[in-house]
């Protein structure tokens, strides 16, 4: 794993022009997916989706309103739960290409990942700014998670599990890397907030209060989630 990450060039796309209303998620389309489009993206509270069918066609991009959000000290692991951690392997960037194609299985519901954003999202792992967070179990990758580090800022983007439990392990495996220094500046955004996340503590906030946070945590050092 790269670290400290490398900057890559900056977009000439304005992404701060962008705009939204109150409670509409998608603020704008188009651009690309250039590293440092991407990047300046996260750093305004934005991040990419395609807008046809899976995905496909032109990119949009999002900002939930409200968002979904892990802050220090929210994360709530049941005893069944914690139960589990022992089951499994919890590792980081071991198999970052395996954990995209997993989440991109297009027997999943709701699929969304092209091979353009799976690419792009290379490309950031390359530059060392996106990583996995994976479950392992006897030896197999059975669940994990992938995202955006930049600063005290986790963006995740999808996870996927082949066994009960093993991506909230992931999860925890995550929070737990990311939040070691109890900085209060450090968010791990989950995007919206699901019935599964809000069980293990996600909460809802306003736009304006994500994006208000968001410049603190971008203040915050870089986690080196593999140490």
């Amino acid at each position: 794993m790269v670290f400290p990450p490398v900057e890559p060039s900056e977009t000439p796309w304005l992404l701060d022009a962008a705009r939204a209303s109150p409670g509409d998620d998608l603020v704008a389309a188009g651009a690309d997916l250039e590293p440092g489009t991407l990047l300046a993206a996260y750093r305004l509270g934005l991040f990419p989706m395609g807008l046809g069918p899976h995905g496909a066609g032109t990119v949009g991009w999002w900002s939930p309103d409200p968002r979904g959000v892990l802050p220090v000290g929210a994360l709530r692991v049941r005893r069944s739960l914690r139960k589990a951690l022992d089951r499994f392997e919890v590792r980081v960037d071991t198999a970052f290409d395996e954990v995209v194609q997993r989440c991109a299985d297009p027997s999943r519901e709701g699929r969304w990942i092209t091979g353009d954003i799976a690419h792009a999202y290379g490309r950031l792992h390359e530059l060392g700014w996106a990583h996995s967070v994976e479950a392992w179990q006897d030896g197999e990758l059975v669940g994990g998670l992938y995202g955006v580090s930049i600063g005290g800022l986790f963006a995740g983007e999808s996870m996927f599990h082949a066994v009960r439990d093993a991506s909230k392990v992931a999860l925890v495996g995550l929070v737990e890397r990311v939040h070691a220094d109890a900085d209060p500046r450090r968010l791990v955004d989950v995007q919206w907030a699901t019935d599964h996340l809000r069980r293990l503590g996600a909460q809802e906030w306003p736009r304006e209060t994500y994006l208000a946070r968001l410049t603190e945590a971008l203040q915050a050092p870089q986690v080196d989630l593999a140490a």
